[in-house]
């Protein structure tokens, strides 16, 4: 890569005018939070130290300076330069930063667009280093160096799910490398939800809660994001106060290495949910019983959570008491905390002067417990429940508090932002965020023009209040180059030329530029990555959700219209899934763009791989491109297998039946080809948290759980949230996943034969009872990858496609 092209591609692109001022009460924020940071001096050995880590034979290329914001404007920013002075054995270039996170920007920055270098989550291909050049052959950038800057002030990180979805089996050698990947890519607000539970343990024996109570209030390592947010409890626990005071432990060493980088974490709040036993305790209190949230039959083992009004004073004396002892465990690090008491639980009346006395009462908890205490809320419910969120009980909610004491998540904003439909929030600072991702479903999907042009539309508009931008999917490691590409308009001010952009990006991502390969990008660009129907994508490929319905067609004069749309939305989540309505009375899995086209995307894949041999980043999109690819031929394969039973066409629907699971079938042993599509990996790593055999079987069966019945079923009715989580695992395919269509057809085979309906209770007892003892087993699965990538690839092309 020629480095003055490079530096003239840069340039072009990301070289940002100052930002606009941001109204006073964000500056007095900002300016509060710069005085809880690590001194210089640790910030600067804590970016050396992840050098190291990431580049250990170039720990002496790279200096490394914290500076004050005003020499970028009175802003953040990071400065790369050449050094000089240099001696042949010093560094050979300076990277000034106003904190860590922009001094680590700072190198990554440099790393890709002048080394051609490209660092992903090791799930996800990892990092492609070898294109840097060793020790005093690196590249200058340039007499006059180069200067970015923040367009806005922060760079937020996760969902209030991801701890569950992704983080939650996680050990300390997991979590450095990931806030290390969080300080290259510029995230400097990270929600930091990690040990709460050990809090919260400790609030609730103060107010004469005992631990055993508690078993039945906290949910299982799986599921504690829904117990926090009062959806459920005691579901998959109880939890051991090993695994709390481990957990504890662990966030104290994630805290300490977020402070050191500057970052600041953003803390959790009291959001009402209450134990049952608090109810007891205090008569008098204001303690409701929610309803149901997504179990089968409402059973209260884990149905049905407590909720205590806000405007009870009790409400503020507990939420006080939590934030002080956040306080006493860590310090005093942040003065961001998040809250989402209505997230999913509508207030008990649209009355907008209620509203506004439960915000008020939210924040007072929080700022009893911290003075300087600003409100961090996912905006999901304004588009959820937009219903009930009308224009006067959003004002109300977000006037609640003083301006600057809240700030607003616009959850979904590059497929439904709020922003342009309120007013800018009513005036409320809003982070503009990426959410892509429900359930850690693994599927190649995204809006990259969105993302590219979404966040400066936003700041550019009239009365902007964006003061950051964000990525708050369920789930991470997958689709890198969605999150690559989001993490680079931290720093941008202008909008992305997408297409340019990804021919850098693949060269970087590979190591070497191949015109195949660029050309598969350009498809991929306008196919899959434009995703442009306004449907939250959630993975519904027949292969990992598989429709739970009576194939035999139904008269259209024998239900309406509406109940066809609810039977065939495979049982959406409520306020999760948005159904894609079919004039078609079967099912229809999530569809976007042309397959052909695709398809032809693959081949050029497979043919520049040769080019690639021993690269895990090429890997890793090959099995995942060629996956995407059988998995959304199945569909159609499915569709067939139903037409033809329709048609009572027995042999034809044999035909079909078989090269469904056939497929399921091969694209486990396309999986099994790479390390980071493997059940095992999953499992195991729940299973090393285990210090005993009783948390042991606990903790796997909570992970075999999540990723697939999720929640509560009965002998004849599957859980709601069935298949959520689905995974395309290696393993989970074979095990799982082809079991289950295998019994289906089965049953449908013998309808045909004995002409006879098709008898769907028996299906899903027989089905049900299967996957109740596949949750609870104890098999082993690989976790190392076994055969040729690029070869099953070519074969199962040549196989379906000729």
């Amino acid at each position: 890569m020629s480095n003055l092209k490079t530096l003239l591609l840069i340039l072009s692109l990301v070289l940002v005018p100052l930002a606009l001022s941001e109204p006073d009460a964000i500056q007095n924020l900002l300016r509060r939070l710069d005085s809880k940071r690590a001194s210089s001096s640790v910030q600067e050995a804590s970016a050396k130290a992840l050098l190291k880590r990431l580049l250990p034979a170039h720990e002496s290329s790279f200096q490394f300076k914290i500076v004050s914001k005003d020499v970028c404007g009175g802003h953040s920013c990071f400065i790369v330069s050449n050094n000089n002075l240099s001696s042949q054995n010093g560094p050979a270039l300076i990277i000034k930063g106003t904190t860590a996170v922009e001094l680590a920007s700072g190198l990554h920055w440099y790393l890709k667009y002048w080394c051609g270098a490209h660092i992903s989550w090791d799930k996800t291909g990892g990092a492609q280093i070898a294109s840097i050049p060793k020790p005093g052959s690196l590249p200058p950038v340039g007499d006059e160096g180069v200067v970015i800057q923040r367009p806005v002030p922060w760079n937020y990180y996760q969902n209030v799910v991801t701890s569950s979805y992704s983080f939650v089996w996680w050990d300390w050698e997991r979590w450095e490398k990931e806030i290390d990947w969080m300080a290259l890519q510029g995230i400097n607000l990270p929600l930091a939800f990690t040990g709460q539970e050990s809090i919260w343990q400790k609030v609730f024996m103060d107010f004469n809660i005992s631990k055993e109570d508690l078993n039945d209030f906290f949910g299982g390592p799986a599921f504690l994001a829904w117990a926090r947010m009062g959806n459920l409890h005691a579901w998959g626990g109880p939890l051991s106060q090993n695994w709390l005071d481990n957990q504890l432990i662990l966030q104290k060493q994630i805290l300490s290495r977020m402070l050191e980088l500057g970052m600041t974490p953003v803390l959790p709040s009291f959001s009402g949910n209450v134990p049952a036993t608090l109810k007891k305790i205090r008569p008098s209190a204001n303690i409701t019983r929610l309803g149901d949230w997504n179990t089968v039959n409402g059973d209260p083992r884990w149905c049905c959570t407590y909720l205590l009004d806000p405007s009870d004073p009790l409400f503020v004396e507990l939420g006080a008491a939590f934030i002080r002892r956040q306080i006493e465990e860590y310090g005093d690090v942040t003065d961001i905390y998040n809250c989402d008491t209505f997230n999913e639980n509508a207030p008990p009346t649209n009355d907008t002067t209620y509203i506004s006395s439960l915000g008020a009462a939210v924040y007072k908890a929080m700022s009893k417990g911290d003075k300087d205490a600003v409100w961090l809320m996912q905006g999901w419910l304004f588009y959820s429940d937009s219903a009930f969120w009308k224009p006067p009980q959003m004002k109300a909610l977000l006037h609640s508090v003083p301006f600057g004491k809240m700030i607003v998540l616009d959850l979904f904003a590059e497929a439904k932002p709020i922003w342009n439909t309120s007013s800018q929030f009513y005036g409320t600072p809003y982070v503009w965020c990426l959410l892509h991702n429900f359930g850690g479903n693994i599927e190649m999907y995204g809006i990259l023009d969105s993302v590219a042009s979404g966040p400066v539309d936003a700041r550019k508009s009239k009365n902007s209040t964006m003061v950051g931008v964000g990525m708050c999917m369920e789930g991470i490691e997958h689709n890198p180059v969605v999150y690559e590409l989001m993490s680079e308009m931290a720093f941008r001010s202008e909008k992305v030329k997408v297409q340019e952009w990804l021919k850098v990006y693949s060269r970087r991502r590979y190591g070497k530029a191949i015109n195949q390969v660029e050309a598969a990008w350009e498809i991929l660009h306008h196919t899959i990555y434009n995703c442009t129907d306004g449907i939250a994508d959630h993975n519904t490929d027949f292969i990992v959700k598989f429709p739970d319905w009576d194939p035999q067609p139904v008269p259209k004069s024998n239900i309406s219209k509406r109940k066809r749309v609810q039977m065939l939305s495979l049982l959406a989540v409520k306020r999760r899934f948005l159904v894609q309505e079919t004039s078609s009375d079967l099912p229809k899995a999530h569809l976007w763009y042309s397959t052909e086209e695709v398809i032809n995307a693959l081949k050029l894949f497979i043919d520049a791989g040769t080019e690639f041999a021993g690269s895990l980043t090429f890997r890793y999109d090959l099995v995942d491109l060629t996956r995407q690819v059988l998995s959304k031929l199945a569909n159609q394969v499915y569709i067939d297998a139903v037409t033809a039973f329709r048609q009572r066409d027995l042999k034809a629907y044999t035909l079909h039946s078989q090269k469904f699971l056939q497929l399921i079938k091969d694209i486990d042993v396309l999986l099994a080809s790479d390390d980071n599509f493997l059940l095992g990996t999953w499992l195991e790593s729940a299973k090393k948290l285990a210090v005993n055999t009783r948390e042991r079987r606990q903790y796997e069966w909570n992970a075999r759980t999540q990723v697939t019945m999720w929640y509560d079923n009965t002998k004849i009715n599957q859980s709601k949230l069935h298949d959520y989580a689905n995974k395309f695992w290696s393993g989970l395919l074979e095990s799982y996943y082809l079991p289950r269509a295998t019994t289906y057809f089965k049953h449908a085979s013998r309808s045909l034969r004995e002409k006879e309906n098709f008898k769907l209770e028996e299906w899903r007892k027989e089905w049900i009872s299967f996957s109740n003892n596949w949750q609870g087993g104890i098999e082993l699965y690989p976790v190392k990858a076994k055969g040729d990538a690029l070869a099953i690839s070519k074969s199962l092309y040549r196989k379906y496609f000729g």
